[in-house]
Order: structure tokens, then sequence, then C-alpha cells
């Protein structure tokens, strides 16, 4: 998988680098994202315009920690073949303010949130989701537990052995 990065109006860090190693920590966990054919975009961004994008598009008049737009439904993306043209995976907006406040909150670096909420996003991308059943949701949290751990981020979720 293939991460299209834009950065704007996050402060300076190397966050491509966190990106991609998010992105391959995800990919660790969910093997349907190492399909070279796939590509991602990912936005680092404002709560302004995650908040518009949230308006927009979900209804909800307010900014979040990391919205993501999946184009592809778990099965097809499960059907994908290793040959063909590039497909887009789906779109990730990440909001500075709600992530940078949400670390503080956590007392958590800003590069572990940010990359606990990029695997996170990139999870839905895949088809999985949290919302439906509390096995969904531990299934979910388990793959993101995984994933951080490979880039030694501790268990965001602090209630698993």
């Amino acid at each position: 998988m293939e991460l299209d990065i834009e950065i704007d109006g996050w402060p300076e860090g190397d966050w491509r680098a966190l990106a991609g190693r998010a992105g391959a920590a995800a990919a660790a966990v969910e093997p349907t994202l190492i399909n070279e054919r796939l590509t991602a975009s990912l936005l680092f961004t404002t709560d302004e315009e995650v908040h518009a994008l949230n308006k927009q598009w979900r209804h909800k008049d307010k900014p979040t920690n990391v919205l993501s737009f999946p184009m592809l439904e778990r099965d097809d993306l499960l059907d994908l073949s290793k040959d063909g043209p590039p497909e887009m995976l789906g779109d990730l907006a990440l909001s500075y303010e709600t992530c940078a406040s949400e670390a503080r909150d956590k007392n958590v670096s800003l590069s572990d949130h940010a990359a606990h909420l990029i695997v996170h996003g990139l999870l839905h991308l895949a088809g999985h989701d949290h919302v439906d059943s509390d096995e969904q949701a531990e299934a979910m949290e388990a793959r993101e537990i995984a994933a951080l751990a490979k880039l030694g981020i501790a268990d965001p979720y602090g209630d698993r052995n």
C-alpha cells in the first residue's frame, strides 16, 4: 500500500516517516493492506478542516480526531488480486488540535497518539469497525494493540494484558 501524504496545519516533525511506520505496522496485522496496488491518502490537517469534512460527509457538526473514508468494500478488498491497475483504498484526515489535546489528556506523546490514529483509520479503510458490537470493537482494538506493539507503543486502551 502506498500512502499519499499531505501535511497542513501540523507542527514541524517527520510525520511522513511516522505515517510510513504506522502503515507498515497496520499491514503487519491486516495483510490485505500489503497489496501494492492499494493507495490511500492521509491528510494531516486542522480541527477546522476536519470539522468541515465531518459536517459535510458525516453530518456531525464537530471536529474529531481522525476521519476515514473507505472506497472499497471489505469483500472487494479481500478479492483484490495482486495484478492490475492502482486501487484507491480510501482517505484519512487527522486533526492536529484534537489529536494534540487527546495526547495531553492521555499523557502520551503526540507522535504515539498520531500513530495510533493512523493505524485505527487504516483498519477502518480495510473494513474493520467498532460500532456494531463489543466483539467487533474488541477484535479491532486487538489489531490496533498488536500493530502499535510493533512500533514500541503501549496499549492505548490500557485494559489488556
